[in-house]
């Protein structure tokens, strides 16, 4: 009799423990708020995808804590990713998506770039980043090799952004004649400063572009003149990747190095050192969001493409892109005078 009530006794404990496990999971996250800072104004990819993932990651962290989205813009979005790094909660309760080129900015020592991207937890990629650089209609440059010949001026909007970096390199690798114009907070602001007359050029992400602005290119009032990719997208195969220019190897090199930064892409991420435990229910959570079907069905509807990757992966990419050789991060901070 005391070995059957033992033997029942271990089938019940047994049977209790997935139970208490998932007790104690969702006890990390219950009655908690994660917020999702955004690096960038409203309106642009970094604002549609934060949010996106505000909108459903929580049905999927044990415990349904609460996601919210708050927009955190400065210093080319690195103000949001030296607040998570430095200033938030070391618990996962602060996501951020920032600028994919923030491992790059903190190669080159850009002193905005307040942190080490290898030590930031990170959760997941979910839409890919490939930035495209435009003219309006009534400027004299309409390719690369226009620019080469005349000045135009490019709404600059912040020295870790792309719109400020690419047309940098262009002027030093391909003597390019582009002229920044600093000051503009985000891609939305640059591209009302184009249509006003401001400026001449502007930079997007081709999803925003497309989306939002898709009367421009319907009429033909703004012309792509490069994409920000290893090679050229299926959307734009007549326009020129910057993985594909350089006269020199070393140019071929440097252009190729932010060509890869859609490997990191619309990532998010959370502080250094949280726990493990906590790590892993958001990691696990962002990868059973983006199955979803109604998930699925929000991107859809925003026209997002998605370009799904985990954080193991992103960590992979941070590193290789701070393992690239010392020669070409000289020249690059050359470029950039760091």
């Amino acid at each position: 009799m005391i070995q059957r009530i033992l033997a029942a006794a271990a089938i019940l404990c047994s049977a209790a423990a997935p139970t208490r496990a998932q007790e104690d999971a969702a006890a990390v996250f219950a009655k908690k708020t994660i917020t999702v800072y955004i690096g960038n104004t409203a309106g642009g990819t970094y604002d549609l995808f934060g949010r996106l993932v505000a909108r459903h990651l929580g049905r999927f962290i044990p415990g349904r804590p609460a996601v919210v989205a708050e927009n955190m813009p400065g210093a080319g979005t690195l103000r949001a990713a030296n607040f998570i790094y430095g200033a938030a909660p070391k618990d996962g309760t602060a996501l951020g998506i920032v600028t994919e080129t923030l491992a790059i900015e903190q190669a080159l020592q850009n002193p905005a770039a307040q942190f080490d991207a290898r030590k930031f937890t990170w959760i997941g990629r979910i839409g890919p980043s490939n930035a495209v650089h435009m003219m309006w209609r009534t400027s004299k440059v309409q390719s690369l090799e226009d620019a080469r010949k005349h000045e135009a001026p490019l709404a600059g909007t912040g020295a870790g952004n792309v719109a400020e970096v690419v047309p940098a390199l262009l002027n030093a690798l391909l003597g390019t004649k582009f002229k920044i114009v600093r000051g503009y907070p985000a891609a939305n602001e640059a591209l009302l400063a184009m249509e006003r007359g401001e400026v001449e050029g502007a930079s997007s992400n081709w999803l925003t572009l497309k989306a939002a602005k898709a009367d421009w290119l319907r009429e033909g009032k703004v012309k792509v003149i490069l994409q920000d990719l290893p090679a050229r997208g299926r959307d734009l195969r007549d326009v020129p990747a910057l993985g594909e220019l350089g006269e020199t190897p070393e140019a071929r090199q440097i252009f190729s190095l932010y060509a890869s930064m859609g490997a990191i892409g619309r990532a998010f991420f959370a502080a250094p050192g949280i726990p493990a435990i906590n790590a892993k229910l958001l990691r696990d959570g962002f990868a059973a969001m983006t199955l979803d079907a109604e998930f699925l069905a929000d991107a859809a509807r925003m026209g997002a493409d998605l370009d799904l990757a985990g954080g193991d992966e992103l960590q992979r990419n941070v590193q290789n892109t701070l393992d690239v050789p010392a020669a070409v991060l000289d020249r690059a901070r050359a470029i950039f005078a760091r």
